[in-house]
């Protein structure tokens, strides 16, 4: 196993099999993909999980994290996240957040991710959505 940067377009199979497999390939894709730091986790010579970052100023925000269904339960997740929070430390980030699918959220919980005070709440094409954070 082994994490590396990858180019945004190296994201978006996954992104689209794992996340919206029942919209258009397009949906995927972040206007600022270009922008982003975004990481693979391959098994052998297999992208198996991926994650995009987008960091400004002291805070840093993860998107589109998903890791391939038949791969899902096996702790590849877990080291890609960890990973990410590891090099946000590095990078002097103060603050990680993400938006979670609320049904995910008890994952993220395991890494101290948390909803803030004010939870900020929405739906994305009928699926919900919440803020969670992290102080690092």
């Amino acid at each position: 196993m082994r994490i590396t940067e990858i180019n945004p377009a190296d994201t978006w199979v996954i992104r689209h099999k794992v996340m919206w497999p029942d919209q258009p390939p397009a949906f995927v894709r972040i206007a600022d993909d270009e922008a982003g730091t975004h990481y693979g986790l391959f098994l052998d010579e297999k992208l198996v999980s991926v994650v995009s970052c987008f960091q400004s100023g002291r805070q840093m925000q993860f998107r589109k994290f998903a890791t391939l269904q038949e791969y899902q339960g096996r702790g590849f997740g877990t080291h890609l996240l960890t990973y990410v929070i590891d090099k946000a430390r590095q990078n002097g980030v103060a603050q990680l957040w993400c938006h979670a699918r609320r049904d995910k959220k008890e994952f993220y919980e395991k890494f101290g991710l948390a909803e803030p005070q004010e939870p900020n709440r929405f739906v994305r094409a009928g699926r919900e959505y919440t803020r969670m954070e992290m102080s690092l």
